[in-house]
């Protein structure tokens, strides 16, 4: 097993980034009066995933860490939520959004996996 030296060696973190991507795929062809409104909450929240991963690992404490990852899975159930409201509103395709609530379920095992790890670090 490899150490960990970064935010960039977490899986987690590889996964997140590669699911804004899908995001922004995703919301590519919504309609124009979604701009403000889905396809920004959509892209806001997702990249909130990475962004609060990167952020918690270089804070000073093991605490601060896992507040951030905390943060993170918080923005996942939203995420989770916006899918399906996009599914419901039939915006989007809805086979690639059962995909993206896939990958984004294996996203939320392996944050909570992370917090695991931290909290038995820490104590």
């Amino acid at each position: 097993m490899n150490k960990i030296q970064t935010h960039k060696d977490l899986d987690v973190y590889k996964e997140s980034v590669e699911f804004v991507a899908d995001i922004y795929k995703f919301t590519k062809d919504f309609p124009d009066e979604e701009k403000f409104g889905l396809i920004s909450q959509l892209r806001r929240a997702a990249v909130s995933l990475p962004a609060n991963i990167s952020e918690g690992s270089t804070r000073q404490s093991t605490k601060e860490f896992i507040q951030f990852t905390y943060i993170a899975l918080g923005s996942s159930s939203e995420l989770e939520t916006l899918l399906e409201i996009s599914i419901k509103l039939n915006i989007g395709s809805i086979k690639e959004a059962n995909v993206l609530l896939e990958k984004l379920e294996a996203i939320k095992r392996m944050l909570l996996s992370l917090i695991k790890a931290l909290k038995k670090k820490s104590t």
